[in-house]
């Protein structure tokens, strides 16, 4: 396993880290999760991703009682949770969003959840037009100042946004994002190349980012359809598939097929490489990865010797393929 600096911070993360996004009392039960997180751990990841909203906190709870479970040394792994959307099925007004009440209800439930007494990254996992920047980023701070969270962030918000939040915590002598967490793959780059280029070296900022595979789509899977037993085409997962496919999904299908019947003539899997393909940015300080079973996440992790295995003309190739 590879170790990267979260952005000009000094907190190593594992290059792969883990997320319980859509899987997580969702998709798998307890056991599976435990051995998951076990695979992870021993394949050296040491950062495991989390919300609030997933799975309406149940995520947390089983990720908090396998960690537990496994009696991970508290010092060695680095657990996240975001705050946005909430935990409740119906979410009241002060159930969800970034005022400072919710930002630290939502902290305090985390905690609990995930069975820690704090936590090493906080997201704010989407911008909230209903509160101000300014109060937001006043309650993250109050957060590190309990000692709550160690780092906090944000999760696709603009380049804008950040950068207010960035003023205004300079203005007033508070901690700044250290992080964003964006989407980021072969078929969606657009954030982080371009928009947040001005960014890693003004502020130091550090990326977790997540769907490497695009959901799936870039492992080829779909290239002949949509299996019941798959991400996409879980029952109550219609929304993530009109999120990935969208309105383009013939002109997007057949840029995956490209990408894969490139992989297949560099004689390696498709999933691996579109991840490794992640960690050749440097602005990468970690992709997370989902996974249902063990050993779709030990392919995975063959990605750390790709990144650095496969030559230039290989990459062009990859490249080429996507457009």
């Amino acid at each position: 396993m590879q170790y990267r600096r979260l952005g000009s911070s000094g907190l190593q993360l594992s290059a792969l880290s883990f997320g319980a996004w859509v899987t997580f009392a969702s998709q798998v039960g307890r056991s599976v999760a435990r051995d998951l997180i076990a695979t992870a751990w021993d394949n050296g990841i040491n950062f495991f991703d989390n919300a609030e909203g997933y799975a309406n906190g149940q995520a947390e709870s089983m990720m908090g009682d396998v960690i537990a479970d496994l009696r991970l040394p508290r010092d060695g792994y680095c657990v996240s949770s975001k705050v946005f959307f909430g935990s409740a099925s119906d979410p009241r007004p002060t159930q969800k969003g970034l005022s400072r009440k919710h930002v630290t209800d939502a902290c305090h439930g985390a905690l609990q959840r995930l069975r820690v007494d704090y936590l090493d990254l906080y997201y704010c996992h989407r911008p909230d037009p209903d509160t101000p920047i300014e109060e937001t980023v006043w309650a993250m701070d109050a957060l590190v100042r309990q000692g709550k969270v160690l780092y906090w962030g944000t999760s696709e918000w603009s380049a804008t946004q950040i950068r207010e939040a960035h003023r205004i915590a300079r203005h007033h002598h508070l901690h700044p994002p250290t992080m964003e967490q964006p989407q980021y793959n072969l078929l969606h780059r657009e954030r982080v190349e371009l928009e947040y280029a001005p960014l890693y070296a003004e502020f130091g900022l550090g990326t977790t980012t997540w769907s490497p595979l695009a959901s799936g789509l870039l492992t080829g899977k779909y290239n002949d359809g949509i299996p019941e037993q798959t991400r996409l085409g879980h029952e109550g997962h219609g929304w993530l598939k009109r999120m990935v496919l969208g309105d383009a999904e013939a002109q997007r299908l057949e840029r995956v097929r490209r990408f894969t019947a490139t992989a297949g003539r560099l004689g390696v899997a498709p999933a691996p490489l579109a991840i490794a393909w992640c960690l050749r940015n440097p602005h990468v300080s970690s992709v997370i990865l989902g996974a249902s079973h063990p050993e779709q996440l030990l392919q995975n992790l063959k990605a750390v010797e790709l990144s650095d295995g496969l030559d230039d003309a290989a990459w062009q190739q990859v490249r080429a393929a996507v457009g």
